[in-house]
């Protein structure tokens, strides 16, 4: 029997998301599998290869910052089948913008480091790196002193 047949334990689901056991535990009690969990006689968990597509999609949902209640909203709206494409991608693209917006703010972010990184490598080749942001005390009892 192949492993897409016998399917796949929630070990090996962590070992292959990254997620814990735990963390597998929560997303089905939250909602946020787009199928229903099999359960073997015993009750153990039994996931399919969708399951865990499904599950890298959420991880990456997640870690782009969008809510648990969203990705919530997105699986039931899957759940529910054709007729809401229009809503799926409206909260698809309302995300999008989100994350958009930040990769916006971290570019901001990343140029003004760059600048001081280039400003600190130049100073540091010429032999001047001295005078690199000396604190405001320092300067004032410079002062005083030669005052």
């Amino acid at each position: 029997m192949s492993e897409l047949n016998v399917g796949l334990s929630i070990g090996q689901v962590a070992e292959r998301t990254g997620l814990s056991v735990h963390a597998l535990r929560f997303y089905e009690r939250e909602g946020i599998l787009a199928d229903q969990v099999r359960r073997e006689s015993n009750g153990r968990r039994v996931y399919s290869e969708d399951d865990v597509d499904w599950l890298e999609m959420c991880i990456k949902f997640r870690s782009s910052g969008m809510p648990l209640d969203t990705i919530r909203r997105y699986t039931e709206l899957i759940r529910q089948g054709p007729g809401n494409e229009q809503d799926r991608l409206a909260l698809l693209r309302s995300h999008q913008d989100h994350v958009t917006a930040q990769i916006e703010a971290l570019n901001e972010c990343l140029n003004v480091i760059s600048h001081k990184v280039d400003i600190y490598q130049q100073h540091l080749d010429q032999g001047t790196a001295d005078c690199l942001w000396v604190a405001p005390s320092s300067v004032q009892q410079a002062q005083a002193d030669a005052g």
